[in-house]
C-alpha cells in the first residue's frame, strides 16, 4: 500500500516527503523506485523531557529498542527522549558499551558484509548532508555501531538499519553536545 507524500489527515508531528520520483510504502519495496518508511512521523518521536525511572547514572544513554526510544538519563527521575530507527530484523543487537569516539559530518566506509548485501554502495563516503550517518555520529566501543544523524528523517520510528541507531539530524546534534566520550551506552 502506497503512502500518500501529503495525507489530508495530518495531525502535528514530523512531515517528510521522500526524494523525487520515490514513493513510500508501509510495505517491503516492490521496486527500486520504493521505499519503506513513513511520511508522517508521531508526535511522540519528538524530543522531550520525559519522567524516567533508572539506576542508570545521569549522562547515560539508554536505548529502547522495541519503543524506539533513546534515553539521555538527566537524574532526579528524568530524561531527555529522542526518537529513533533502529535495526530490521536480523540485525538486531543488545549490550552496554562506552561512546569511545564522537565526529561531525562523519565520513562512512560501509562494512564489507554491507557492501556485499547491497553492491551499490560506495566503497567510501566524505562526511555530509548525502552522507547516510548524517551530521553527527557517536562511536559504540570496538562495535561497528554507531549512534548518528541521518539523511532519511522518515524512518525514525522504524526498523530499517543494519544494526545502527539513527536520530534526525537535529536530535543527533543535540545530544552530540550532551554526551561527553566514554559515557556509558546501554541497548536493551
Amino acid at each position: 500500500m502506497a503512502l500518500p507524500a501529503q495525507a489530508d489527515t495530518f495531525h502535528p508531528g514530523w512531515r517528510f516527503a521522500p526524494p523525487p520520483g520515490i514513493t513510500l510504502t508501509n510495505g517491503r519495496p516492490q521496486h527500486a523506485l520504493a521505499l519503506q518508511g513513513n511520511a508522517h512521523v508521531s508526535p511522540i518521536y519528538l524530543r522531550q523531557v520525559v519522567p524516567y525511572a533508572t539506576g542508570e547514572r545521569a549522562g547515560t544513554i539508554v536505548i529502547d529498542t522495541r519503543a524506539h526510544f533513546l534515553y539521555f538519563v538527566l537524574g532526579d527521575g528524568r530524561a531527555l527522549r529522542y526518537g529513533i530507527g533502529v535495526a530490521r530484523d536480523g540485525f538486531e543487537w543488545s549490550g552496554a558499551h562506552r561512546v569511545t569516539r564522537k565526529a561531525e559530518w562523519p565520513r562512512w566506509t560501509p562494512p564489507a558484509e554491507m557492501r556485499k548485501r547491497q553492491p551499490g554502495l560506495p566503497a567510501f563516503m566524505e562526511g555530509g548532508p548525502n552522507n547516510p550517518l548524517g551530521a553527527r555520529a557517536l562511536y559504540l566501543g570496538s562495535t561497528l555501531y554507531r549512534i548518528h544523524g541521518t539523511n532519511e528523517p522518515w524512518s525514525i520510528g522504524q526498523n530499517v538499519s543494519s544494526g545502527c541507531i539513527r536520530m534526525t539530524n537535529a536530535d543527533v546534534i543535540d545530544l552530540y553536545e550532551r554526551v561527553q566520550l566514554n559515557s556509558r551506552v546501554v541497548v536493551l
